[in-house]
């Protein structure tokens, strides 16, 4: 064996051994106590069962504390990938704790909501690759903003 061929050999069974202990090392789930409950769509009211399928299949996963994982949510380092996609989507919405807002914060978050859809930011490219049901027709794009914008300029004085 060439002095090159046993360097890789070496480099891939490094490499190996790196994957395979990585896996004794989880992220923490996104999943609260108990399962999913009652969430903050009784504070958003959507105005029909097909905007609230929308919000739950294209943004839950990411914008709420109950996540469904999938299979390979089990495998590193995909598992601490997804854990950082959801926390950074957390800290930008959350409806779980949508009802805790100011109004004033709720209408920003709203507003937010709106540019990203529009623009085309949301869902992510990565998760409508991996979720086919994440990806809006153009009639669930419009209910979505549609909904939000109502949502925002109707909000209740707090």
């Amino acid at each position: 064996m060439s002095k090159r061929a046993a360097i890789i050999k070496c480099l891939l069974g490094g490499f190996a051994v790196l994957l395979l202990g990585s896996q004794f090392f989880r992220p923490e789930k996104n999943l609260s106590p108990g399962g999913p409950g009652p969430d903050d769509l009784t504070v958003l009211r959507p105005p029909s069962a097909e905007v609230k399928a929308v919000l739950q299949r294209a943004c839950y996963d990411c914008h709420s504390n109950h996540t469904r994982y999938p299979w390979y949510a089990e495998v590193q380092p995909i598992a601490w990938w997804l854990a950082h996609h959801v926390k950074e989507g957390k800290s930008h919405f959350n409806f779980s704790t949508f009802g805790t807002y100011s109004a004033k914060r709720q209408a920003r978050k709203l507003g937010e909501l709106l540019d990203e859809v529009e623009e085309g930011n949301m869902p992510l490219t990565s998760y409508k690759l991996a979720h086919a049901e994440a990806r809006l027709t153009p009639a669930e794009t419009k209910a979505l903003m549609d909904w939000a914008a109502a949502g925002r300029d109707n909000l209740p004085a707090r």
